[in-house]
């Protein structure tokens, strides 16, 4: 099945992308794969305080994509994959792409304004074209209505 993996946080710019993936999806007879990332501590602190983070860190990740999987159940009727993993985003989303054949296309969206979020940087700067798959961007001052068109 063709499979929409979108990377999902606290941004408004994930959300774009993950309505754009749960319609597509739908319209096209695919699915969506929801990926939250935890990413390393700049720090380690001692034992517990360390277990807190850590803890705190899954369990805020955990509710992202429980948030985004009801999204995309509301949008396409679609029960989305879930995932939560730890890394480095970049090394994340390529783990992830390269374990499951499905995936047909890597759903980002770009910052309203400013520049483009990390991710977005790296797969369409010096990573573009290295992936086994599209990587569809959403503009990040889209128009919902408009979005809804493209989808």
């Amino acid at each position: 099945m063709r499979t929409y993996l979108v990377v999902i946080d606290d941004s408004p710019e994930a959300s774009l992308a993950l309505r754009f993936a749960a319609r597509r999806a739908a319209r096209t007879g695919g699915g969506v794969a929801v990926l939250a990332i935890i990413p390393p501590q700049d720090f380690v602190a001692f034992g517990g305080v360390q277990a807190t983070i850590e803890a705190e860190a899954r369990e805020h990740a955990e509710q992202l994509v429980a948030a985004a999987s009801d999204a995309v159940m509301q949008e396409g009727n679609i029960i989305a994959q879930t995932m939560i993993r730890s890394g480095k985003p970049v090394e994340v989303v390529r783990d992830a792409i390269g374990e499951n054949d499905e995936v047909a296309a890597l759903v980002l969206a770009t910052a309203a304004s400013g520049a483009p979020g990390p991710l977005v940087t790296h797969f369409t700067g010096q990573d573009a074209g290295t992936l086994p798959c599209p990587v569809m961007l959403v503009p990040g001052g889209i128009d919902i209505a408009r979005l809804d068109a493209l989808s």
